[in-house]
């Protein structure tokens, strides 16, 4: 049997192949039957290439382009979280083709290891630990003593224990984030009272008591938001905001599994090769989502337009479009004066080599029937017969 997949290495791609063993040891088939599915496979497989000169740039752009006018401007909610949403259809494709360094739903799906998914308790535990938590949300009152002068900050130490802080870490971090006060603690909570004293002491100290409840006191910053989801017979948590680096940095997260919907940060955590992935993943799911039907091969080559140089560049003027070497192509997109002016002012050529171009001057463009050059080959006497020519052009 190993033999006979052997046969078919280099024929047939590495993934096929491997599928194909799976689907044979399934279905028990017997060797002349897998023969006979491999030589089906070869076929289709060889049907599926691309031709040479095929136009792959404008079928994709147009297998993109035709389903997205179909959109809706669909947004997601979380059920009962308002505030965690998550951006769909044309407006999430957009901000994916475009490579937009702020997103406007920036979400996380992380995944827990093995013995940490079961539990609904154990997994709101991690969540809790996850989330950036601020003073207001461990903090029951506010009070301002005006007779002192001083803040007085009561504390929720049922909330306190949940996400596993020492008031003694929460001191810290206050005067950390803000300076010239002084913390003293109280059975209740803190007494906060500036420093230097002012003219305007009463509105200083409203202002500190806003600045406060917005004050970061545990958890990873950036993940505002966290929802614990089953999906198949596993939690996973859902965020809103994202941190990637630093939850990768959690004991009970898988990072094999972890992702963010932020390309550029995961290209910084993980590289261009997870960001190219990141790329195929988003835009299928949005395809997916819209019940549209778009081939993996067009998500793969702009995926891997996007991601040669080694950083993610959006089809934008200042991207993809500008790293065009034909002038006329960089003029045909946006702005087109600049490009004109810019390339008369360094004297550029442009040799004509992409279709926009060949357009532009009404000439065949160099795809399909328009790739092959006509070549003739030169006998002995024409080759004479043109030296002789050019011996007599010379005299003259």
């Amino acid at each position: 049997m190993e033999e006979l997949y052997k046969e078919y290495v280099g024929k047939l791609p590495g993934k096929i192949l491997n599928d194909m063993e799976k689907e044979a040891k399934a279905r028990n088939l017997k060797p002349a039957q897998i023969e006979k599915v491999l030589e089906y496979l070869i076929e289709q497989y060889n049907q599926a290439k691309i031709d040479p000169g095929e136009a792959i740039g404008i079928i994709t752009a147009e297998s993109f382009g035709e389903p997205g006018t179909q959109m809706t401007l669909n947004v997601f909610h979380f059920a009962g979280v308002a505030e965690v949403s998550v951006t769909q259809g044309l407006p999430r494709l957009i901000e994916i083709l475009d490579a937009r360094k702020t997103i406007k739903t920036p979400s996380m799906e992380i995944c827990l290891k093995k013995e940490f998914a079961k539990e609904a308790n154990d997994v709101k535990k991690v969540a809790a630990q996850i989330k950036e938590t601020l003073l207001k949300e461990v903090s029951e009152e506010f009070n301002i003593n005006l007779t002192k002068m001083q803040l007085e900050v009561k504390l929720n130490k049922a909330r306190i224990k949940e996400i596993k802080a020492k008031p003694e870490d929460i001191i810290e971090n206050l005067e950390n984030a803000i300076k010239k006060i002084s913390i003293k603690k109280t059975d209740e909570g803190f007494i906060i009272k500036p420093e230097e004293s002012s003219d305007h002491e009463l509105m200083e100290l409203y202002k500190l008591k806003e600045k406060l409840k917005e004050t970061y006191i545990k958890g990873i910053k950036g993940i505002t938001h966290v929802l614990p989801v089953k999906r198949g017979s596993e939690f996973i948590i859902i965020t809103a905001g994202t941190n990637l680096a630093d939850v990768l940095k959690v004991p009970e997260v898988d990072s094999s599994r972890t992702s963010t919907n932020d390309l550029h940060e995961t290209a910084k955590v993980l590289g261009i090769e997870a960001a190219r992935q990141t790329i195929i993943n988003e835009a299928g799911k949005v395809i997916e989502d819209q019940g549209l039907d778009v081939d993996i091969r067009h998500i793969l080559c702009i995926a891997d337009t996007m991601c040669r140089s080694g950083i993610i560049k959006g089809i934008t003027r200042s991207g993809i479009t500008g790293e065009k070497k034909s002038v006329l192509a960089k003029a045909s997109f946006e702005t087109p004066l600049p490009h004109l002016v810019n390339a008369s002012l360094l004297g550029e050529n442009d040799e004509l080599n992409s279709v926009i171009e060949n357009v532009m001057l009404n000439q065949p463009v160099p795809l399909g029937t328009g790739l092959p050059d006509l070549v003739a080959k030169m006998g002995p006497k024409s080759i004479k017969k043109k030296q002789i020519e050019k011996e007599e052009e010379d005299k003259k």
